[in-house]
């Protein structure tokens, strides 16, 4: 942590959350979906804790736990992955939003893990036209994956899903489960227009839209480009985010216009 920033979670007792007087809470959802043959399911889980600890940070919030499920339709066909409805998915955010509120809590930051996570924009901006008191935003996105991929030297990779940078984010949150096997290949134009109307074990040959192929980096190489890719990702959607959350209470705090 930086300075005198402060981050709490549900690891912190009730006493600490309650003097601590943050009405702040960040809600993060990742994902258990297929990563290819060789990569554990929870990445996107992982991924989005990390960015939930870091923004905790920034705004002395209340990090919530990571919700392990997401909308993973594309991967359902493949064992051990789960997929829940947008539907279900927002009603329990929803849930937590409302309980949290009813305890003080007034401003919300989402984030997730998982790229395929579309009803996100979609509640968001549900969830802030049905409850006025509210505040519930997003994290800034712009250029932000470009500028990660500059950072770690993967300028121009051509990956969706479980290629070289799975591997790398792996070996850096949790190498212990990986094995540096080669898995994925290239996948063919035609296939990018139906990429969410098809289970992906019909357009790709292991699940993984992107290819990894041992040896070309070390180990300790990979690690590096998965903290500095998630690290420089992370930062550039925390650059506005206090502002964007300070901008959003007070606006909407203001009276309507064509109110008296």
């Amino acid at each position: 942590m930086k300075g005198n920033e402060l981050m709490l979670s549900y690891k912190n007792s009730t006493k600490v959350i309650k003097d601590s007087q943050t009405v702040t809470a960040i809600l993060s959802v990742g994902a258990t979906e297929q990563f290819g043959p060789y990569l554990p399911m929870h990445l996107d889980t992982l991924i989005a804790e990390h960015q939930a600890t870091v923004f905790g940070e920034r705004l002395n919030a209340y990090v919530l736990p990571t919700l392990p499920f997401n909308t993973s339709e594309e991967h359902a066909n493949q064992i051990g992955t789960v997929t829940v409805s947008p539907t279900v998915l927002s009603m329990m955010l929803e849930e937590i939003i409302v309980n949290l509120h009813r305890q003080g809590f007034t401003q919300f930051i989402l984030c997730n893990g998982h790229g395929g996570a579309y009803w996100e924009s979609a509640f968001v901006k549900q969830i802030n036209f049905k409850y006025p008191e509210l505040v519930v935003i997003t994290t800034h996105r712009y250029r932000a994956f470009e500028a990660a991929l500059h950072a770690a030297g993967l300028d121009g990779l051509n990956e969706r899903h479980g290629g070289l940078l799975s591997v790398a984010t792996a070996m850096w949150l949790c190498r212990e489960l990986v094995d540096l096997q080669p898995m994925g290949g290239d996948v063919p134009l035609s296939h990018y227009p139906v990429a969410d109307y098809v289970f992906w074990d019909q357009l790709t040959t292991d699940g993984c839209w992107g290819s990894f192929e041992p040896g070309v980096y070390s180990p300790d190489e990979l690690a590096t480009i998965g903290e500095t890719f998630w690290t420089t990702f992370t930062e550039k959607r925390a650059e506005h985010l206090k502002e964007t959350l300070t901008t959003a209470v007070r606006l909407r705090n203001l009276p309507g216009r064509n109110e008296d």
